[in-house]
Order: C-alpha cells, then structure tokens, then sequence
C-alpha cells in the first residue's frame, strides 16, 4: 500500500532511463527504476521555447505552487504566480516540480517499487539535492524543453536551483536563489538530526515499515514543532503571541497547552503530519545537509564559479536563523569573485525563514524588479 498522498491537477512525468543503464541513476550512484515526478504547469509555452521558470520547492511544499484550471486551491505561493503577478504567466511559462523524494506524486520512500510490489521504506536510495535537480531537468526534457529562462527556489529549492546550475552550466540563463545556502551549518544539521531522530525514536516508525495507519505520527508531530520553531524569528513570536493565554478550563489537566504559541504549535505540527510521509521527510531532509557546492569544484567558490548565468539573484532575510544571512552574502561574495552578474537583496523582514511564504511586499517587488529589469 502506497503511502503517497493525493494533489488535485498535478501532471506525472515518466523520466527516461541515462543512456546505457536500466533507469535513473542518482549521484551517490545508485540506480532507480521507473522514476515518475509530478509536476504543475502556468502560462503558455512561447513559440521558441524561451519564456521557461522552473520551480524548485523547499522540503514540504507539492508542486502546487498556484491556483490553475486544474486545481482552484489556493498554492504556497500564490501571490508570486500568476497573470500581472511578479511571476507573470502572460509572459512566462511557469514548471514547478514536485521533488523527488517527496510524496506529493513523484517517486519516494512513500511509493510502491514496481520490481517488488512493496513500498520502498528504507529501501529507497540515498537521495541527494542533486538527484531533485536532474529530476527537474528530466521534467523539462520529457516537455521538450531544453534551456531554462530562469530556474529558482527558496530553501531547499534554493539549494536545488544551485545545484542544477551546476550540473547544467549550459541549460539556463538566469538563476535566483531564495533563503538557502552553498552548504548547510553545525546549527541546522544539529536541527534537521533532532528532528530526525524524533520520528525514528517513535516506536510506531518500525524502522521505517508502516502505513498511512500505523505512521508514526507523534515523533512526526514534534519533529514539525521544532521546524515550525526555526522558521520564524524570536521577535515575530513575541508581536503574534506575547505570554497570550487559552480560556481556562475546569477540565485542565497539570501540563496541558496553556499558552496561545504553544496551541499554534500544536494546530499546525497536527495539520502537516497528516500530509506528510514520515520517511520522506526522513530523506528530504538528510539530503539538505549532505549538499555542499564545494563537492562541485573542492571549495565553494569554485563551485559558485562554474556557474555561467547571465542574471542572478540572491535573497536573503536577516531573521532567518535557519539559513542565517551570511549564508546568502557567501553566495554573493562567491559570485562576485567569479565576476557573475549579481545582485543580492537583504530583506528586513521579521518572519525569519518562512518570510518569502508571507511577506508579499518584499518579495514581491525584489521579483518583480528581478523580471522586468
């Protein structure tokens, strides 16, 4: 039984095999078979194919990035696509993917190997950002796409879009980078490790054997508080919720929740764990602190410097604790060095990680500016 979970109006494609093996060979050099990547698209291909954005997505978003025809449910970014939105699909032709790995569509830890019958769990290859951009590349080819006008994404997408400008030097002309980084730090591995180890210390995750009744959802729902926690920055959760408290109740019991943060908590870590594959989750998020640019030229600004975009676009926040804003002036300061046409943007906003979801002043206009410069 498939632990894969249902999104209206997404599109599947089936990745073609490299040349010379049996099916989709992933960086760490492993072999995956019959690889499929759920995808969205918005606008209209133009004539010569040039007017191509592909989407990268952080770790938990599908592909449905926008309302569409085929899907009227608001998107995760919604306020970015769109016709006359900064992302303006009367000019552009907007693919957003799905990443590999994730349990949106594409094929994950969640899915059904097609060799055995049974879902892969743990059997699922090592996954690595890299393996989430040529998937994305796959998706483009399958449309007969063969250059990007633009590829981008915030957080992991960030990542992503870094990576498949490395892996594809010669396939995109533009390149922006939200809320990410070259590499990750001690302090959010340490984080992603917890969280980890939160849902593999839940006794239901059977070592990763188990289905969509018996998940393990209570290490998952702690493991999603603490995310929620490093997305937004100290000041935000004191102007939302100060020291609020819930109504009383006669039948409160020692230690239930008391504060409004941490009901909030509570409410959304409930919301996101009945959405989200545990082992997918797993996986996801190993593969954020695996990826290093410098794996792709022995140091990151080597790697920074194989990158041949014309345009590129580096957004930072500087209350992201997670991907912390020195981590975004490295890209910057390594695009520099390289001579890269450049441009780094350094948002005051007070939502930490999560501002690009939120902040539509901001980032609205650093995007719009970004594609009608």
């Amino acid at each position: 039984m498939s632990n894969e979970f249902i999104v209206k109006g997404i599109t599947k494609a089936k990745l073609p095999s490299d040349y010379g093996s049996t099916g989709f060979k992933m960086f760490k050099g492993s072999i995956l078979n019959s690889v499929e990547v759920a995808y969205e698209t918005w606008g209209k291909l133009s004539v010569n194919n040039d007017n191509v954005i592909l989407l990268f997505t952080g770790l938990s978003p599908s592909s449905h990035a926008a309302s569409s025809d085929k899907n009227n449910e608001k998107g995760w970014w919604e306020f970015m696509i769109g016709p006359n939105k900064p992302i303006d699909t009367k000019k552009y032709y907007v693919v957003c993917v799905n990443s590999l790995g994730s349990c949106f569509g594409s094929t994950s830890p969640a899915s059904v190997n097609k060799e055995t019958g049974d879902v892969y769990g743990l059997n699922f290859p090592e996954l690595s950002i890299e393996d989430i951009a040529k998937a994305g590349h796959s998706v483009l080819q399958t449309l007969g796409i063969d250059y990007a006008h633009t590829v981008m994404g915030p957080s992991m997408g960030g990542m992503t879009a870094l990576a498949y400008a490395l892996l594809y030097p010669n396939s995109l002309s533009n390149l922006v980078v939200i809320s990410a980084a070259a590499r990750a730090l001690p302090f959010t591995i340490s984080i992603r490790s917890l969280q980890r180890e939160l849902i593999r210390s839940d006794p239901l995750w059977n070592e990763g054997i188990y289905d969509k009744e018996t998940a393990p959802l209570n290490g998952m729902k702690l493991a999603r508080k603490l995310g929620l926690m490093s997305y937004r920055a100290a000041n935000e959760w004191r102007e939302r919720f100060n020291r609020a408290r819930l109504p009383k109740s006669e039948n409160k019991k020692m230690f239930d929740i008391e504060f409004e943060v941490e009901n909030y908590l509570n409410h959304n870590s409930k919301k996101f764990v009945s959405m989200f594959d545990p082992n997918c989750y797993l996986y996801l998020s190993r593969a954020m602190d695996l990826f290093d640019v410098a794996e792709h030229g022995g140091t990151v600004n080597a790697g920074l410097a194989k990158i041949h975009t014309k345009k590129n676009l580096i957004i930072g926040v500087e209350s992201d604790i997670l991907f912390p804003i020195d981590q975004q002036e490295e890209l910057a300061e390594g695009f520099k060095k390289a001579k890269k046409n450049f441009k780094f943007e350094k948002l005051k906003s007070i939502q930490g990680h999560d501002s690009f979801l939120v902040d539509e002043k901001n980032f609205s206009k650093v995007i719009y500016n970004f594609f009608n410069d």
